[in-house]
C-alpha cells in the first residue's frame, strides 16, 4: 500500500487481470471491498499499482488476502439503487431477493438477474443499472446452496439442474406482482439456468428475452476450460462426465440426483431456443469457452446477438462499462420496439 499520494495506492503482483484497464474490485478476507481504478501504475518488474476509489467493511491492510474480482458494487445502495427485501418461496424454503423498481410507475416488463456458480447476487447489480434505466422492474434473485439462499440436501452445487426450480419460483412470484412479460439477465451458470427456462413451453410469451454474460452453453467443455486453466489437462475434465450423470456415482459425490450435462449443451439443442438473447463475452474468457459463443451466434444468427468484448470470464462490464451499457440499452430499446402488441409492455 502506498498512502503518500491524495488517494491509496494497492500495489499489487503483475498478471494479465491485475494489469488490466478497467474498474475492478478486490475481496478481502476480512469481508471487505475495495474499489479500484481504471488506471494501471508500472512499478517495477512484476509490480503494478491501482488507485483506491473507495472501501467497504474493514478495509485493507498490508498483506491482507484478497480475491480479484470484477464485481464492484458489494449493496443495490452502492450501485445508486433502492431495493427491498423480499422473499421467493421456493420448494427448499425462502430465498432472498431485491425487488428494485425503476423511476416512475412501476412496469410490466421486469428483468429477473440470475448470478453464476460462487458469485453473490451482487454481481449483477452490473446489469440491473441497465435494466432501471431501461424502465424495467428487476428482481435479482438468490437460489439454493449459493451462500445466500436456502440450503437444501448436501449444500453443494447442482450446476443448475436443481437452481433452476428457484429461478422458475422468481418468476411465478414476478407474475403474482404484475409481471406480464420477463427478460432474464444471466451470469455464467446463471446464463445456463436462463436458458433452461426459455425453452420450458409453459413459459413461451412470458420470458421473451435473454442477456448473458459469460454464458455457460455447455458444461462439459466449460469443465475441461476450468481442468486447463488449473493446469491439467483438458481431456481429464471428460473424467467427470459420469460422477455428474450416473446415479450411482451421483450418489458417492453427494448429490440428490444427476446433473443430465447433456440437456445444458445448447450447441446440440440451439434448434430448441425460439427466444431473443443478446450474448456479451470476453474472448479471454478462461472459464466459458468464448468459441461456444461464436458457434452458437452461427447456428442461430435469427435470435443470437453477439458481443465480444477483450475481457476474462464476466468481466466485459468491467473492461469497457460504457460501450457493454450503451450495447444493452440498445438491445433492449431494439427488443421493445420489435415486441407484438401482446408482448414487452411498460
Amino acid at each position: 500500500m502506498d498512502d503518500s499520494g491524495e488517494r491509496p495506492i494497492v500495489i499489487l503482483d503483475r498478471t494479465s487481470a491485475t494489469a488490466a484497464p478497467g474498474l475492478y474490485c478486490l475481496i478481502l478476507e476480512n469481508g471487505g471491498w475495495v474499489r479500484l481504478s481504471h488506471d494501471v501504475e508500472d512499478r517495477g518488474p512484476g509490480l503494478v499499482g491501482r488507485e483506491v476509489l473507495g472501501e467497504t467493511g474493514k478495509g485493507l491492510a498490508a498483506g491482507e488476502r484478497a480475491s480479484w474480482s470484477g464485481i464492484l458494487f458489494a449493496s443495490p445502495e452502492d450501485a445508486d439503487q433502492e431495493a427491498t427485501d423480499v422473499d421467493v418461496l421456493t420448494d427448499v424454503g425462502p430465498a432472498p431477493a431485491w425487488l428494485i423498481n425503476p423511476q416512475g410507475d412501476p412496469t410490466t416488463t421486469w428483468a429477473i438477474h440470475i448470478h453464476g456458480l460462487g458469485s453473490p447476487r451482487a454481481g449483477t447489480l452490473r446489469g440491473v443499472q441497465v435494466a432501471s434505466d431501461a424502465g424495467l422492474t428487476s428482481l435479482v434473485v438468490t437460489y439454493r446452496n449459493d451462500g445466500e439462499g436456502p440450503i437444501a440436501g448436501t449444500g453443494r452445487s447442482e450446476l443448475g439442474a436443481a437452481e433452476v426450480d428457484d429461478v422458475r419460483a422468481a418468476l411465478s412470484f414476478a407474475r403474482d406482482n404484475g409481471a406480464r412479460n420477463v427478460i432474464l439477465f444471466g451470469w455464467s451458470m446463471g446464463a445456463a439456468i436462463a436458458l433452461q427456462l426459455a425453452a420450458e413451453h409453459e413459459l413461451r410469451g412470458i420470458v421473451v428475452g435473454l442477456v448473458l454474460e459469460s454464458p455457460v452453453l455447455d458444461w462439459v467443455s466449460t469443465i475441461e476450460a476450468n481442468c486447463a486453466r488449473s493446469g491439467l489437462p483438458a481431456w481429464s475434465g471428460a473424467l467427470a462426465v459420469p460422477w455428474l450423470n450416473l446415479l450411482p456415482l451421483v450418489r458417492m459425490t453427494g448429490l440428490a440426483g444427476p446433473v443430465g450435462l447433456r440437456s445444458f449443451d445448447w450447441i446440440a439443442r440451439a434448434g430448441e431456443l425460439t427466444v431473443p438473447m443478446l450474448i456479451l463475452h470476453g474472448n479471454l474468457d478462461t472459464s466459458s469457452p468464448f468459441e461456444a459463443s461464436t458457434r452458437l451466434r452461427m447456428l442461430r444468427p435469427d435470435i443470437v446477438d453477439l458481443e465480444t468484448f477483450g475481457a476474462d470470464h464476466t468481466m466485459g462490464w468491467n473492461s469497457d462499462r460504457e460501450r457493454w451499457r450503451a450495447v444493452v440499452s440498445a438491445w433492449l430499446a431494439s427488443l421493445a420496439a420489435t415486441a407484438k402488441p401482446a408482448g414487452i409492455s411498460g
